[in-house]
C-alpha cells in the first residue's frame, strides 16, 4: 500500500467517525479515490440498508398514526 493509499485510508475513517456514517457515505463523498472494490460493494450496501431502516420506522410511525 502506497502512502497516498494509506492517507486516503485514514481520510475515510476520519470522516467516519467524525461525521457519522450515514453523512459520511451518502453526502460527504462516494471515495472515488478508493479503488477496492469490496469497499464499494460494502458501501452501497451500507447505503441501501440505512434507506430501508428508514423506510421501515417511517412505515412504522405512520401505521400508529392511522389507528
Amino acid at each position: 500500500m502506497s502512502e497516498e493509499e494509506l492517507e486516503d485510508w485514514q481520510m475515510v475513517r476520519y470522516r467516519m467517525d467524525n461525521e457519522g456514517l450515514e453523512y459520511c457515505f451518502k453526502h460527504y463523498s462516494s471515495f472515488e479515490e478508493i479503488k477496492d472494490k469490496e469497499f464499494h460493494k460494502l458501501r452501497k450496501k451500507l447505503l441501501e440498508t440505512m434507506e430501508k431502516m428508514r423506510n421501515f420506522v417511517e412505515e412504522k410511525i405512520e401505521s400508529y398514526t392511522e389507528e
